[in-house]
């Protein structure tokens, strides 16, 4: 899961920088155990959508760059963009045909140029003006290209049973709504966002990783929890026991939840009219 560029929060934090900070010990094992759980959906879809030989492609919050460099290497094209806000663990893993940009997509002057693929997974859930940032990312997609967008949606419904993870997942999208904007309650909008945006060939697809012991992603939610339990416990819906329990529930046998799914959308920018 990648680390995302600056977002305004409701309570002025930023992510990165309120609660996921890049230099605390661990982080980009943690983020690397999202990757585990959602690369290989990313690349099928990328590669489905033709990403390959002569691509010049832009990876927005890339994070530890694991999907910049499998598009490298697996689909084989020409080069990638990858940006984020705090590049460290990018710089760390250099290879050829990756470079590297350290900006925030959210400021004015952020024009990188026109890529045959724009990407963003996990990145635009964080900030605000969802609609006009994908205005601005189509922009980006040259005429042909496509605008791959993939972000979180909430199982965790009033009608899931109660569980230490249902409870604790509630509990942590409440309080990265209120530390740093996080708000995952709009991403089913993201086709009619980007078909507003002049993109054709519209579609979506969910995915949702099963919470298994020792899975990546059952991971992933125990140390974001652990990182994330000063906002969590700041709701008032959740103790630091709450939180202990819930990350061993994710380790037993006991446990019978959905993660909360990725939802994929993707949109064609329009040839350019022959003159």
């Amino acid at each position: 899961m990648t680390a995302a560029p600056r977002g305004d929060a409701p309570g002025g934090g930023r992510y990165g920088e309120a609660v996921f900070r890049p230099e605390q010990a661990g982080e980009g094992e943690r983020i690397d155990f999202g990757a585990l759980a959602y690369d290989d959906i990313t690349l099928a879809r990328l590669l489905a959508l033709g990403a390959g030989p002569g691509w010049h492609c832009l990876d927005l919050g890339a994070g530890t760059g694991t999907v910049s460099r499998r598009l490298l290497a697996e689909a084989e094209v020409a080069s990638v963009l990858a940006v984020d806000r705090d590049v460290r663990f990018l710089a760390a893993r250099p290879v050829p045909g990756l470079d590297v940009l350290e900006a925030d997509v959210t400021a004015p002057d952020f024009a990188p140029g026109r890529f045959r693929l724009v990407h963003a997974r996990f990145v635009l859930m964080h900030l605000a003006e969802r609609a006009h940032l994908i205005t601005r990312l189509a922009e980006l997609v040259e005429p042909g290209g496509v605008l791959v967008l993939s972000d979180a949606v909430d199982l965790t419904s009033d009608r899931a049973p109660d569980t230490p993870y249902t409870t604790a997942m509630r509990a942590m999208w409440q309080g990265l709504r209120a530390t740093i904007g996080t708000d995952v309650s709009g991403v089913p909008s993201y086709p009619h966002l980007l078909r507003a945006a002049g993109l054709d060939q519209v579609a979506a697809e969910i995915h949702v990783p099963p919470l298994v012991p020792g899975s990546p992603i059952s991971r992933f939610w125990a140390d974001t929890w652990d990182r994330g339990r000063a906002a969590m416990t700041a709701t008032g819906l959740v103790d630091d026991e709450d939180v202990d329990a819930a990350i061993r529930y994710l380790d037993s046998d006991a446990c019978a939840a959905l993660s909360a799914g990725m939802l994929t959308v993707w949109g064609r920018k329009p040839d350019e009219p022959t003159r």
